[in-house]
């Protein structure tokens, strides 16, 4: 349970001579931004998580900000956590590894509340948001950068409010700081609504939260997160859909590598009366390794599912420790370990497949013109994985060096993983034959598409097949 106290001043000032070099670091980037606020209100772990507490975070500051009349920025309450980060410096929660690197996970969070009028505290409820978040990056050890959504499902304060999930950015005022145990940036928490986090799952983050900096009640330059927000920036503005958003996919792709779904495949080059499961293990040429660069994001996607389909507030959490740096951890190859996640065998050889019939819910359905659009004409991949169980389609193109397919070979299967390779002539061609899944309606359903000539048929079914697949 936490507790509400205001800061001792001579504890943040760092004039206890034990007071942790993490926390006083920290604390110096606060009072840099705050000078006559030297006692601000925390919300404190009573019983801290290294000693065996449930919450992460050792504290959660809160600041008033009075904003910045000149940019338009309106007052708000500007919250910080401690935890993160080695604040010891001692082993007690991080492993200490030097100065030269990050400190603990290299980040603290912050989150930006516009202060509502006859406010004269800060609600607490952000402080238990920060530790949800908290609380998934230690259990799973994957870390957060700017440009990342998190689909929450649930108004952040627990109201009736649509802003439901969130993105992160860097905090417009507090600078990365050096401390002695590594590095520490800081990366705010930015509210936004279903069609918001959609549209930066199908274009990306960083698009998204520009457009938001550019309306004042949607965040402004410093994105500040209003609750009481009824309206969408689509709402406000409906020339961004079409205008920006549509128009930055097309002209620089989608950042959406992959979705969980409700999908299969079958191989309808196999006799109808070979038993044997199509997605079994199959004896072929040995799979080539995936490139280093194109094929981090389907290893991701895999792993754990981008939650495009799922109600989870976050993904699952798995054992596999990511490297804090984002760009590097990107350089690691599909190996064994993550195979082995998609591929429950120890064994499993590649097949070259004639003839292949790909079936998708609805709502996965309607997500092909992007993948085609928004990856495959811009020389990147997408990956559909299977919530009901191991099996993975994934569309490559030509420009996706070491995929399995290849042009000669389009269709290939790894035990339950498909990859289909597709020319750029003939996803434009898919183009103008699924261009009306977008407008799709239920009641039209089933519907088939099919390419003899390429061998290849696509069913869009109702979620009861799905749900029911032995019916």
């Amino acid at each position: 349970m936490d507790e509400i106290r205001p800061n001792s001043g001579a504890q943040a000032h760092g004039l206890v001579p034990l007071f942790p070099p993490g926390l006083q670091a920290i604390y110096g980037e606060c009072r840099r931004l705050y000078p006559d606020q030297a006692n601000p209100l925390q919300v404190t772990a009573i019983v801290k998580y290294w000693l065996g507490g449930p919450d992460p975070l050792d504290y959660i500051s809160m600041y008033r900000n009075m904003g910045c009349p000149a940019q338009d920025v309106q007052e708000h309450w500007h919250y910080v956590s401690f935890g993160l980060s080695d604040l010891y410096g001692d082993n007690r929660v991080h492993e200490f590894t030097g100065a030269d690197g990050h400190s603990g996970f290299g980040f603290e969070l912050t989150f930006r509340l516009k202060r509502e009028e006859g406010e004269t505290a800060p609600p607490t409820w952000p402080a238990e948001l920060m530790q949800g978040l908290a609380r998934y990056v230690f259990q799973s050890e994957n870390t957060f950068c700017s440009g990342d959504h998190v689909s929450w499902h649930s108004p952040l304060d627990n109201s009736e409010s649509r802003i439901q999930h969130m993105l992160l950015t860097e905090d417009p005022q507090m600078h990365p700081i050096q401390t002695p145990f590594g590095t520490v940036s800081f990366l705010q928490i930015v509210g936004v609504c279903a069609e918001e986090l959609q549209a930066a799952q199908q274009w990306n983050g960083q698009g998204i939260l520009e457009l938001m900096r550019g309306i004042r009640i949607a965040g402004g330059p410093w994105l500040i997160t209003d609750m009481r927000r009824g309206e969408t920036i689509f709402e406000i503005d409906p020339h961004l859909q079409q205008e920006r958003v549509d128009q930055g996919i097309e002209t620089e792709g989608s950042n959406l590598s992959g979705v969980s779904a409700k999908c299969v495949w079958d191989d309808l080059s196999r006799p109808p009366d070979d038993e044997e499961d199509s997605r079994s293990i199959c004896i072929g040429s040995q799979p080539r390794r995936l490139s280093n660069k194109d094929t981090e994001q389907i290893r991701e996607t895999l792993r754990k599912g981008l939650e495009f389909n799922s109600k989870t507030a976050l993904p699952p959490i798995s054992g596999q420790k990511q490297n804090h740096d984002r760009a590097q951890s990107r350089k690691d190859s599909l190996d064994s370990e993550s195979s082995a996640a998609i591929v429950p065998h120890e064994l499993v050889r590649t097949r070259q497949l004639e003839s292949v019939h790909l079936k998708f819910n609805q709502e996965s359905g309607t997500l092909l013109p992007l993948c085609l659009r928004g990856r495959l004409l811009h020389g990147r991949h997408f990956t559909y994985k299977s919530i009901n169980g191991d099996t993975a389609i994934t569309f490559v193109s030509t420009g996706v060096e070491g995929a399995f397919a290849t042009e000669e070979h389009p269709y290939a299967a790894h035990g339950p993983w498909l990859q289909i390779l597709l020319t750029e002539e003939f996803v434009e061609q898919m183009l103008g034959d699924l261009h009306e899944l977008g407008s799709q309606d239920e009641a039209k359903l089933p519907k088939e598409y099919s390419w003899p000539e390429k061998k290849l048929k696509i069913s869009i079914l109702p979620d009861s097949v799905f749900d029911n697949p032995l019916q």
